[in-house]
């Protein structure tokens, strides 16, 4: 199968998709980053001690226009290794603080640092494993013509239980509805989503698959 085409980034649609919302990405991400300094800096350290260094996980990961960039994340898993030197599989590498961390969805908040630098978005389409891109097909590509989102309308819509198909058309929707009140709904729901015990991920692709 040939690589389908990274769809560019969306023409204009409003002061909000051209400005606002950057500005609302770099007013918010940087009141959170604020906010949960003292948060941030427990979970480094107790990562650090439970699953060792390096304390952040980094992959490239495709975003807007398809461009590539680091995702940040605080590491899950350890570095055991069997009799072998290879590493253990990876359920045998989760212990239950990184289940704990996965859970929570708290192994994501260094990816406000993404949103700060201008990587991502608060809200926008999870970004995802580049080995996907040429799975896409033209349409699929569109979710790439706005920032990757730290939370999305698929996340708040059934979140890792959606089918590839589905999670793809609500990325889709939200890239042709977005707006400052569709985003502010977004993050407020996500928040209750975290502080209710659900959490939003469930590893690195959610538990679905793309296409063959």
């Amino acid at each position: 199968m040939q690589p389908a085409p990274v769809s560019p980034v969306s023409p204009s649609r409003g002061w909000y998709a051209r400005h606002g919302k950057r500005v609302l990405d770099l007013v918010l991400g940087c009141a959170a980053l604020a906010a949960l300094s003292p948060l941030l800096a427990l979970l480094a350290l107790m990562v650090r001690i439970r699953l060792g260094s390096p304390v952040l996980f980094r992959q490239e990961r495709p975003g807007l226009g398809g461009r590539r960039f680091t995702n940040l994340k605080f590491r899950s898993m350890s570095d055991a290794r069997g009799p072998d030197g290879q590493l253990l599989p990876d359920a045998q590498r989760l212990d239950r603080f990184g289940s704990f961390l996965r859970a929570a969805s708290l192994d994501e908040l260094p990816q406000l640092l993404n949103v700060v630098r201008g990587d991502m978005s608060l809200v926008g389409p999870r970004p995802l494993l580049t080995r996907y891109l040429e799975l896409y097909t033209p349409t699929q590509a569109r979710r790439h013509e706005v920032r990757p989102g730290i939370t999305g309308w698929a996340q708040i819509n059934g979140r890792a239980s959606l089918p590839w198909p589905a999670r793809i058309e609500l990325d889709l929707w939200y890239v042709d509805h977005r707006s400052v009140a569709l985003d502010l709904r977004i993050v407020v729901q996500t928040i209750r989503m975290v502080f209710s015990g659900h959490g939003l991920y469930k590893g690195e692709t959610g538990g679905w698959h793309p296409p063959a």
